[in-house]
């Protein structure tokens, strides 16, 4: 009786453990199918967030070195051109735009001044209308490889496109929207940082944010010469007329632009204006730009022209040695002193005019006088520019 107690005993759990068994492969298969079916949902989903990832083989070594890394988050239609060209630094954009005596044309621009038919529109194209050399005696020394060969004539005039010098100039931009917009119409384009204030918007003459753009300018021009290279900066309010290098004088390492000049360019009490300037790299001329950046910090509501009027005459600028030349106003004219003579000049600056839309309503009337006179058969003899106009409105 025990033995058939103890057989129907074993059966039953070898019975039991069978069914147990089954179950368990019941249970395990479902778990691989539920396993299985939400991997290939989540590749799925994966597939769909990020269509453009694929893995690179060749650079497993990365993944195992950060594995906790988060995946970027890629979208197709955030790809911009910007994005897909390589980075270059700010030496390699001047060296691709030097001339053959290591010059760089330099301005400035703020998505303000950036906008479709603002004052960068004009700007550049001013040098579609820029006369060459032959139309511009030397009276200093002249970069003459800024030339093209060809040109075509038009009344006793050499007339030259774009390619003239616009591919010396350098662009640096004080924010992204002025970047963007530099891309689209310049090839040497660069953005500085600027994270302690917004540069974009109009910046009232005088008021902190156009002082700290004016700082952050002859900071750059400092690092410029650091570089080794020699600058002209300008201004993206004055129009280019004429080949301004045969104006430069040979024998300057700091020349500038006046607001009033009274006839010697060796005068520092000239009505000095900083919106063009031409400055050889040396010693002597870093030394001075490291001065005057630093003597802001003693003249905090004065901007860098009143405070370069505050320290041209300390005994600093002596001991360095630094040779200054003001350039005349009849080469070099604005609206604070207008050339005299329309056959002579070289550039045109909006100063002595505060707010963006007379500076642009005065220039354009600048540009028109301009093409008129191209369109002559010969030299005239009345010289009378029809601007300023808006601009001598209060």
């Amino acid at each position: 009786m025990s033995s058939s107690s103890s057989s129907s005993s074993s059966w039953s759990r070898s019975k039991f453990l069978d069914s147990v068994f089954m179950i368990g492969q019941k249970e395990v298969t479902r778990i691989l199918i539920l396993f299985l079916g939400l991997t290939a949902s989540c590749l799925v989903l994966y597939k769909t967030a990020y269509p453009l990832q694929r893995l690179n083989v060749n650079n497993l070594s990365s993944l195992y070195a950060s594995p906790s890394s988060p995946l970027p988050n890629i979208n197709s239609s955030e790809i911009s051109q910007e994005t897909a060209k390589p980075k270059i630094s700010f030496k390699e954009i001047l060296e691709n735009a030097t001339t053959k005596n290591n010059t760089v044309i330099i301005t400035t621009l703020n998505q303000a001044w950036a906008e479709p038919n603002s004052l960068f529109d004009l700007f550049l194209e001013s040098f579609l209308f820029t006369v060459t050399i032959a139309s511009c005696p030397s009276s200093g020394s002249s970069d003459r490889r800024l030339r093209r060969k060809t040109h075509r004539k038009i009344g006793p005039h050499h007339f030259v496109k774009n390619e003239f010098q616009q591919k010396h100039v350098v662009v640096v931009c004080l924010d992204r929207k002025a970047f963007e917009r530099c891309s689209q119409l310049h090839t040497n384009c660069y953005q500085i940082e600027t994270s302690e204030t917004d540069f974009s918007g109009e910046k009232v003459y005088n008021t902190p944010d156009y002082l700290k753009m004016m700082w952050r300018r002859i900071e750059l021009l400092t690092q410029v010469l650091e570089m080794g290279f020699n600058f002209i900066f300008t201004d993206a309010d004055i129009m280019w007329l004429r080949d301004p290098f045969p104006r430069l004088y040979p024998d300057g390492d700091f020349q500038m632009a006046c607001d009033r000049f009274f006839g010697d360019p060796f005068d520092s009490n000239n009505w000095v204006n900083g919106g063009f300037t031409y400055v050889r790299s040396s010693n002597r001329s870093v030394e001075f730009y490291k001065f005057w950046h630093k003597s802001r910090l003693d003249y905090p509501e004065l901007h860098d022209q009143d405070v370069f009027n505050r320290i041209k005459h300390k005994p600093f600028i002596t001991e360095i040695g630094i040779q200054m030349r003001f350039f005349d106003t009849v080469y070099f004219g604005g609206f604070c002193q207008t050339s005299r003579d329309i056959n002579l000049v070289c550039t045109m600056h909006a100063n002595c005019c505060i707010g963006l839309e007379k500076k642009l309503h005065d220039l354009n009337i600048v540009l028109d006088d301009w093409r008129k006179y191209l369109s002559l058969s010969e030299h005239v003899q009345n010289t009378t520019w029809s601007a300023p106009m808006k601009c001598l409105e209060d």
